[in-house]
């Protein structure tokens, strides 16, 4: 479906959210790596966290969107959404709690929107210029072949980078009541990919820039994800848009 060009945004307001269950041991280190992000707000969307990561956010002076249990990233991702356009946000960009992501390079996820080039604009570690570093191997072939794969079939058009959490979205795309994020069977990882497949539908413009991923050392832990459940909650979203189950 062909969309009007986006409009581009000369002053946005924009603000980064990383989103954290138990990230006692990284939000600092998170939080740190923003004294240096300028023309961006910080809020961290901490869903229902009993290890006090809302208080070591609370201690930097940044604003911590919490939820009262753990609900899921998709169902914070929700929330932090909320929680942006209720407060006159343009931009709000969304990245991980557990320092994989760099927030030097959150301009480079925000220009695309800012200067009317697109609606919503996904992280990629694999197009050039993107890197990642300490990615176990099965990871690597997940994230880098099937699920990209996948997507792409589904949205005819080529995504490297379908399960980045490192994306930035014009906020009023929200508003489209075709995009419905509120659904119960979003609430965990199905969010993200439904979003990045619903919008390319409904004719919004959707680009990739490179950026870093970077994985902790041996020893600490990298996800909370479970395998084989959680993975197919990414793929769900995929399967069903792909076959037209879902809408």
């Amino acid at each position: 479906m062909a969309r009007a060009r986006p409009a581009p945004i000369p002053r946005p307001r924009v603000v980064a959210m990383p989103v954290a269950f138990n990230e006692v041991r990284a939000i600092g280190a998170v939080l740190d790596r923003f004294q240096a992000v300028k023309h961006a707000d910080v809020a961290v969307i901490d869903d229902g966290s009993t290890d006090g990561t809302g208080d070591v956010a609370r201690a930097r002076g940044v604003t911590v969107v919490a939820r009262p249990r753990r609900g899921g990233v998709g169902a914070a991702i929700r929330s932090g959404y909320a929680w942006a356009r209720d407060r006159g946000y343009d931009i709000g960009v969304i990245m991980s709690g557990n320092d994989k992501d760099r927030p030097d390079e959150l301009q480079l996820l925000v220009d695309p929107i800012a200067s009317g080039e697109a609606d919503l604009v996904q992280g990629s570690r694999y197009l050039r210029g993107g890197q990642y570093q300490g990615m176990p191997r099965h990871r690597r072939v997940a994230s880098r072949y099937l699920h990209p794969w996948l997507c792409s079939l589904a949205a005819r058009q080529r995504l490297t980078d379908t399960t980045n959490g490192y994306r930035a979205l014009r906020l009023s795309v929200l508003g489209d009541p075709r995009l419905r994020l509120d659904r119960p069977w979003l609430d965990a990882y199905e969010l993200e990919p439904y979003l990045l497949l619903t919008a390319i539908r409904l004719g919004y413009v959707v680009r990739e820039v490179p950026v870093s991923k970077v994985y902790p050392p041996p020893g600490r832990p990298y996800t909370k994800m479970r395998p084989l459940t959680d993975w197919w909650s990414i793929l769900r979203p995929v399967v069903l848009l792909g076959l037209g189950l879902r809408r």
